[in-house]
C-alpha cells in the first residue's frame, strides 16, 4: 500500500468517526427533547452519580450497577435512559465539559479580576480534593483516547471549546493593558490549557497543588498578565521574569539591517529571549 492510499484512508476513517459521533450526539439531543421534567431530573441524576463515580474510580472501575445505586434508579430506568455503558460515558463528557466551561466563563477572563478569579478557582477546586483525579475532562482522554474514537471525539470538542473561551477572555486585555499587543490569544489559550494540564498532573501524583500554581503563575507572568499575579504570593520574581522575556522576545524578532537598507546575514545565535535568562539558556552554568 502506498503512502498516500495508507494516509487517504486514515482520513477517512476519521472523518467516519466524526460522523458516527455527531450522529449519537444529534440522537441523544433528539431524545432528550421528548424527555418530560421528571424525566430530565431522572436523566441528570444518573449521568452526575456516573460522573462522579468515573472521576473517583476511572471508567474501567466503574460498573452500571455501581451507577444504578449511586443514583438510585432501577436497571430499566438507566437502560430506558442509555442503551449502555459507552453512551452513558459520553453524557459524562458532554457533562464535565460543559461544566469546566460554564465556569471558566462565569470568572470572565475579559478582566484582569476575572482571570484571577479563574486562576484562584482552578487551584482552589484542586485543592479541595487533594489535587486526586487530576481535570475532569484530561483524566477522560488519557483513559478513553486510545480505545474508543467517539469518546475521544468528544473529549477533543470540549477541549475546543474550553479553549475559546479563554482565548475569547484573553482578546480583550491588550486593550486594558494587561497583555503585550502582538500576542495571539488563541496560541495563549492553547498553550495555558496545555500547561493547566501537566499541572493538575503533577499536582495529582504529588498530591500538592504547588506545581499547578507555579505552572499557571508562571506561564501567565511569561505572557506578562502580570497583574494576575499577586505580591503576597511570592510570585514577583516569575512576574518580572515575564517581562524580561517579553521584552526580549521582541527584541529578538527584530532582525538588523545593513546600511543599504537590506536585511544583515548574521550567524544563528540563540533567540534574546532564552540568552537574557541564565535558567533558561543552555550555555550558561546554571541549567534546570
Amino acid at each position: 500500500m502506498g503512502y498516500s492510499t495508507h494516509c487517504a484512508q486514515l482520513e477517512l476513517g476519521c472523518q467516519t468517526q466524526k460522523v458516527d459521533t455527531l450522529a449519537n450526539v444529534t440522537e441523544d439531543v433528539q431524545r432528550r427533547a421528548r424527555l418530560t421534567p421528571k424525566g430530565e431530573r431522572t436523566r441528570t441524576r444518573i449521568v452526575d452519580a456516573a460522573a462522579r463515580l468515573i472521576y473517583e474510580r476511572g471508567v474501567a472501575g466503574t460498573t452500571l450497577e455501581d451507577i444504578r445505586t449511586a443514583a438510585e434508579v432501577s436497571g430499566s430506568q438507566l437502560s430506558h435512559y442509555f442503551a449502555g455503558k459507552d453512551e452513558l460515558v459520553q453524557a459524562v463528557i458532554d457533562h464535565q465539559a460543559g461544566a469546566i466551561v460554564g465556569s471558566t466563563e462565569q470568572a470572565g477572563l475579559a478582566t484582569i479580576e476575572g482571570m484571577r478569579a479563574w486562576r484562584d478557582m482552578v487551584v482552589a477546586a484542586a485543592r479541595s480534593t487533594d489535587a486526586r483525579g487530576g481535570c475532569p475532562l484530561g483524566s477522560l482522554g488519557s483513559q478513553l483516547a486510545e480505545t474508543d474514537p467517539q469518546a475521544r471525539d468528544l473529549i477533543a470538542g470540549g477541549f475546543e471549546r474550553w479553549s475559546a473561551v479563554i482565548a475569547d477572555g484573553l482578546r480583550a486585555l491588550p486593550a486594558a493593558g494587561h497583555l503585550p499587543a502582538g500576542i495571539s490569544s488563541d496560541d495563549l489559550a492553547i498553550t495555558l490549557l496545555a500547561a493547566l494540564q501537566g499541572g493538575l498532573l503533577l499536582a495529582q501524583v504529588q498530591r500538592d497543588t504547588r506545581p499547578l500554581e507555579t505552572t499557571v503563575d508562571t506561564i501567565l507572568a511569561l505572557a506578562g498578565i502580570t497583574d494576575v499575579v499577586r505580591s503576597n504570593d511570592g510570585l514577583s520574581k516569575a512576574a518580572e521574569m515575564g517581562k524580561l522575556i517579553s521584552s526580549a522576545f521582541i527584541r529578538s524578532t527584530r532582525a538588523p539591517k545593513a546600511a543599504s537598507g537590506r536585511r544583515a546575514r548574521t550567524a544563528p545565535r540563540r533567540p534574546a529571549c532564552i540568552a537574557a535568562v541564565p535558567c533558561l539558556d543552555r550555555g550558561s552554568d546554571n541549567h534546570l
